[in-house]
């Protein structure tokens, strides 16, 4: 299994970045698929995620901001994110979870400057 972030780098408050997430070595159309983001000295914190044909699930932090979504025929899930802030610095981490099984990318850096 391997999945691969991309995207991630430094924008200015109030700007915007697109996260993308390419899956392999799984049946990417049954996994529910999400974001997770950890800061410096926090723990991670799931950001987003969600299932085929379903609505996403969000952090409150985010929603209204935010937007996960997936594309089942390429395998990749991205997470549109607007309005940023610097309090959503952190690494982002794509994440597939089926039942007990869960899988982690390698996580991509995102910097917000005030």
């Amino acid at each position: 299994v391997q999945l691969v972030e991309s995207g991630g780098g430094l924008v200015q408050a109030g700007g915007s970045l697109r996260l993308s997430c390419a899956a392999s070595g799984i049946i990417f159309r049954i996994y529910t698929m999400g974001w997770y983001r950890q800061a410096p000295g926090k723990q991670r914190e799931l950001v987003a995620d969600g299932n085929s044909g379903g609505d996403g699930n969000y952090a409150d932090v985010v929603k209204g901001r935010f937007t996960i979504s997936r594309d089942n025929a390429k395998n990749m899930v991205y997470l549109q994110m607007n309005s940023l802030k610097p309090e959503d610095t952190a690494v982002y981490y794509c994440n597939a979870k089926l039942g007990p099984a869960s899988y982690w990318g390698q996580g991509t850096q995102v910097t917000v400057s005030s």
